[in-house]
């Protein structure tokens, strides 16, 4: 080892980058590579999402349509197929109600349950939820189960 070919420790010297608005010695004073005037020069500015420098923004230009109806009720469905499934993995026994779905992952805990009645239930289960279709609360009851609305 010699004095010319002496390092720092890894790690110990951080390349800080350069210096802007620091003086004009620097280089990089004056206007500190912003130019000249407008909003983007200033202090504080940041791009709002969607800006397009004052002219209309597309999100504004474009029509709007549809209809959203604010008491509309959006129910979590499960279908029979599903149900029969969680028999065959013996994940449920004769009851299915909402505590059941919930901790088998099927519903949120804020989510109200409909029955549909897609694929075939071979087993009898008392079954609780919000809502049934017609085809879904006669297959439950043809395999000799219980349809209980909450």
């Amino acid at each position: 080892m010699d004095l010319s070919n002496l390092k720092p420790a890894e790690g110990s010297v951080k390349n800080q980058g350069k210096r802007i608005g620091r003086g004009q010695g620097s280089g990089k004073g004056g206007t500190a590579t912003r130019g000249h005037k407008g909003a983007k020069s200033r202090s504080g500015y940041s791009k709002k999402l969607g800006f397009e420098g004052g002219q209309m923004p597309l999100q504004k230009r474009v029509p709007k349509f549809g209809f959203t109806n604010i008491n509309r009720v959006e129910y979590q469905g499960i279908n029979l197929d599903t149900l029969q499934k969680l028999v065959d993995d013996s994940q449920i026994k004769d009851t299915v109600d909402f505590e059941t779905l919930f901790s088998n992952g099927l519903v949120g805990k804020n989510d109200l349950v409909k029955i549909m009645g897609r694929g075939e239930l071979k087993s009898k289960l008392k079954v609780s939820a919000h809502k049934f279709t017609a085809s879904a609360k006669a297959a439950i009851e043809a395999a000799g189960g219980e349809a209980v609305t909450l």
